[in-house]
């Protein structure tokens, strides 16, 4: 009883304390939850250790908190203090371009730092366009209630103008590639508009957020080999789509509770306690899929073997998940990076080892012949 009132009393003191510091960026949720809109105990794990913690720290959040002031909302807008999604974003055109690399080669490393740069500055393009969409219901959800444009901190008029500005400057890095991507990814804005619109009208978002994620795995390909073959970039495309419902259905769990009360549609309200189900049929079409993609490239020993890992990976992940608990959700989903570049190193080794085979392979023929 005195354990439970002095927990009570605690989380109290934090409580004021952490709505104090706000100030007028707390406003929003604290009259969401006077209103009875919002649920304490949906509540994300916290996210800072305390000033001094920050100053000390390398992290992505800390390098934004120690930008100028005025630069910070900004910032939050492209989601830099929370680079897992371009990680997301990015790893799928890393497995493109590794794949059309020539045998024995590692990946070009230019066009890897563009589709990286892109990948920053079209993330942040589309969680602008997310947030100018979303705003008056990230203001009732507890996890996006602090958001730049649902707080305050940007107008909606300065944030079209950020847009702009980050679609210039992503303009000019597709400029740097052959016309068929510029075309191809030029195209894929449509998708990056209208993901957002997606909770609003069907259950299966996730799978939108997919097809606009990995349009990457389509774009490496060809902006290296010229044009995309259709053996290897649509399985390669599958994959990652069923790789997006698995990570984002479980992130789509945390605010499954505000999404209900709010009128937002997710897999994870459609999926209820049948989402360890649906993500392991998920994964298995992704490993397949991702395995006719070897077969097809003509790839050897390391790449299956990092497909064994992820195959491990995801079944662990799964197996572990606990729906009901935000902060276990945060994690798996945050766990996907590791995924993503197990089948990256699995591709570079894979290609590598190509040479070896084919070396291999010449010396037989050749002593051979000589015999």
């Amino acid at each position: 009883m005195l354990g439970a009132g002095a927990a009570g009393l605690a989380w109290g003191r934090r409580a004021v304390t952490q709505a104090w510091l706000r100030g007028a960026r707390g406003r929003p949720l604290a009259l969401a939850r006077a209103a009875g809109t919002l649920r304490t105990g949906d509540r994300p794990p916290s996210a800072g250790r305390g000033p001094r913690w920050r100053r000390l720290s390398l992290s992505a959040a800390a390098v934004v908190d120690s930008a100028p002031r005025p630069l910070q909302p900004y910032l939050r807008l492209m989601r830099l203090d929370k680079p897992i999604g371009t990680w997301l974003l990015y790893l799928p055109c890393t497995w493109s371009i590794g794949l059309a690399a020539e045998p024995g080669c590692f990946p070009d490393w230019y066009v890897l730092s563009l589709f990286g740069t892109g990948a920053v500055l079209m993330r942040g393009a589309g969680c602008t366009i997310n947030d100018m969409w979303d705003q008056d219901y990230d203001k009732k959800v507890i996890r996006t209630a602090n958001r730049p444009i649902a707080a305050g901190d940007i107008s909606t008029f300065q944030s079209f103008i950020f847009l702009g500005g980050q679609l210039t400057l992503a303009l000019g890095v597709l400029l740097c590639l052959n016309y068929y991507s510029i075309v191809l990814g030029a195209a894929s804005l449509l998708l990056v508009i209208t993901y957002p619109l997606m909770k609003r009208i069907t259950y299966w978002p996730q799978l939108a957020l997919g097809f606009t994620f990995n349009w990457g795995a389509l774009l490496g390909w060809s902006a290296i080999k010229g044009s995309c073959d259709p053996y290897v970039c649509l399985p390669l495309y599958f994959s990652g789509i069923m790789w997006t419902l698995i990570y984002d259905t479980i992130y789509a769990h945390q605010d499954k509770k505000d999404d209900a009360l709010v009128g937002v549609k997710s897999t994870a309200l459609r999926f209820r306690e049948n989402t360890k189900q649906w993500l392991s049929g998920f994964s298995v079409a992704m490993l397949s899929a991702l395995s006719l993609v070897g077969v097809n490239t003509g790839q050897t020993l390391p790449y299956y073997t990092a497909l064994a890992a992820v195959g491990a990976h995801l079944t662990h992940q799964i197996f572990t998940l606990d729906i009901h608990r935000p902060e276990d959700c945060w994690d798996k989903f945050a766990s996907n990076r590791t995924i993503g570049l197990i089948v990256f190193l699995g591709i570079v080794l894979g290609n590598l080892w190509k040479e070896k085979k084919t070396n291999e392979t010449k010396k037989n023929i050749d002593s051979r012949i000589e015999n």
